[in-house]
């Protein structure tokens, strides 16, 4: 009786082989239409297929999402850094513009003044509470700098040397209150022969004071002030401003002109220092020195 149950089962084996043989023939054979139990099976199949590729496409959207906006982000800190590494070049650009433009104004100034050696110097340090007074260069006495030289800016004359130590000099701007400092000048555009000094500074007017004119001497705004090279220091034709407007003096016997400084003083970088070729003579420049010293 097993025996039989035994045959059963390998001739129900071999008959589902033979079936199942049959079906893939059946099924590889080029047609138009498919079968009823094929449709049944490739609905079943594509239902489950839709059920499942909904949830995993949509985990994967999800993903792609994240995934673009962690690019997006990245991208982003990019451009900012990109952004702010312009921005610091652009600055840098715009500064070496500006002092690419100093620098040739000063040489186009060398060319031009002749009776002093230029020595090129650049501003490294100024005293806030000095800020219209004094300020200190890069250059010394091994650069052969002295003190009383002129020192000035390719827009015209800002001030002298009045302490020089090795590496480093100070300057005294013409913007000073020490009322002992004094610039022999000279008026030019009227009149030949107009002379006087200047003494003090407005800062109210943020001007320059010329003292010492005779009042019998007609002058106009406009003109211009220039250093007249007989104070022993500063060289002549140093272009020291221009006069806003002409007064009577406290004392009622000369004149007093306001004048505007062709120099700005508050931003100064590039200078020059004038070591001038012919020997220096006393004079009324000289004479400041003089009582700074005993003051």
């Amino acid at each position: 009786m097993s025996r039989f149950f035994s045959n059963k089962r390998l001739i129900l084996l071999m008959l589902g082989v033979i079936l199942l043989v049959a079906l893939i023939s059946y099924s590889l054979r080029d047609r138009d239409n498919v079968s009823f139990p094929e449709q049944i099976i490739k609905d079943t199949v594509g239902a489950g297929q839709s059920l499942f590729s909904g949830p995993a496409h949509f985990v994967t959207g999800i993903f792609d999402n994240v995934d673009s906006l962690l690019n997006t982000y990245k991208e982003n800190q990019h451009l900012k850094g990109r952004l702010e590494e312009f921005a610091a070049v652009k600055a840098e650009v715009t500064d070496l513009r500006s002092e690419n433009d100093q620098l040739k104004e000063i040489v186009g100034k060398e060319a031009d003044l002749r009776d002093y050696n230029p020595i090129q110097a650049t501003v490294i340090a100024r005293n806030p509470d000095q800020w219209e007074e004094k300020v200190i260069l890069n250059k010394g006495e091994s650069d052969g700098v002295m003190e009383n030289m002129a020192v000035m800016t390719a827009q015209g004359l800002i001030g002298k040397v009045t302490l020089v130590t090795a590496t480093t000099s100070t300057v005294e701007l013409i913007s000073t209150q020490n009322p002992n400092y004094r610039v022999s000048s000279m008026v030019i555009g009227g009149e030949e022969g107009v002379f006087g000094l200047i003494e003090g500074y407005d800062a109210e007017r943020r001007e320059l004071l010329l003292k010492r004119i005779d009042a019998q001497i007609e002058l106009e705004v406009g003109q211009q002030v220039v250093s007249s090279g007989l104070g022993g220091i500063f060289p002549k034709g140093l272009i020291i401003g221009e006069i806003t407007e002409i007064t009577i003096d406290e004392f009622g016997l000369t004149k007093l002109a306001y004048v505007k400084p062709s120099a700005d003083f508050t931003l100064l970088n590039h200078v020059m220092i004038a070591d001038r070729e012919m020997p220096e003579t006393k004079g009324e420049d000289e004479g400041v020195a003089t009582e700074e010293e005993g003051s």
